[in-house]
């Protein structure tokens, strides 16, 4: 009887090469059924082409040895499961950046627009409702969906008086970790939870539009401080950006309009 499977008729089953096998056996992943003594050829089982086909995925999705070994060595698939889904949030993670990545450069090797539209506008003093922390740059986007879940949640679109913004100090950006505060103009601001009654200064900005997502924004941050330093004085503040149109009024972000403002001293009259 066939002690089983050659290991060139296991890669052909498989869709694996005998090469990578030889390395699975190496690792430690997928030990052949048997080995002859005498040949040291290596024999597999027909029950082992799933796990094989298991292995083969996961190295697809680029899991690494340890967490392949990992997930085939448990026998709760709630916690089999659990470990190929942080690996999935993790890839998806990199995607997001991959695709902003790419998003940015595109913009980039396209002409500059020699008319970047500018407004230089003076902002009057509000009292808003805010939420208010200290955050890396690296979780800036959580944070900020969280707080402004938080203001969605106790303002409901009747009490609200105007499109949400955001304010984010400079060490943000320079530093990678900076004050950010998210806010809503509404009818009567209160404080609740982390929510609290804030009084927002009157500025004088240099505002543009970034339309789209946000996976380039940093491109028209990049155009709007090269108009300032051309036709204004930059002053020392946050940077101002106003939601008019987002992710909580459409889920298309082609559609998504992001007012950029730029605190700025005038040179001359608007």
């Amino acid at each position: 009887m066939r002690a089983g499977l050659t290991i060139g008729e296991f890669a052909t089953v498989t869709h694996l090469s005998v090469r990578t096998l030889r390395r699975y056996h190496e690792a430690g992943l997928l030990e052949p059924a048997a080995v002859d003594p005498h040949t040291g050829y290596r024999y597999y089982s027909p029950e082992q082409i799933p796990p094989a086909q298991v292995i083969h995925r996961l190295r697809e999705l680029d899991v690494p040895l340890a967490d392949v070994k990992a997930i085939l060595a448990t026998d709760d698939p709630r916690a089999r499961t659990e470990l190929v889904a942080e690996h999935l949030r993790r890839l998806e993670d990199a995607l997001d950046r991959t695709r902003g990545a790419v998003a940015a450069l595109r913009q980039l090797l396209r002409p500059a627009d020699p008319q970047l539209r500018v407004e230089l506008r003076s902002v009057p003093a509000r009292t808003v409702a805010a939420v208010s922390a200290e955050v890396r740059l690296e979780e800036s986007v959580p944070w900020y969906d969280g707080a402004m879940a938080e203001l969605d949640a106790a303002y409901p679109a009747p009490e609200r008086t105007g499109p949400p913004g955001g304010r984010y100090a400079n060490e943000l950006f320079t530093e990678g970790a900076g004050a950010m505060t998210v806010y809503r103009p509404v009818r009567t601001p209160r404080p609740s939870g982390r929510i609290q009654v804030l009084e927002l200064p009157a500025a004088e900005l240099a505002v543009t539009v970034h339309p789209g997502p946000h996976d380039d924004i940093d491109v028209t941050y990049g155009r709007l401080g090269a108009w300032v330093v051309e036709h204004a004085l930059t002053v020392d503040g946050p940077i101002h950006e106003t939601y008019t149109v987002g992710p909580r009024d459409t889920a298309d972000p082609a559609r998504w309009r992001t007012e950029i403002g730029w605190p700025i001293f005038r040179l001359a009259p608007a």
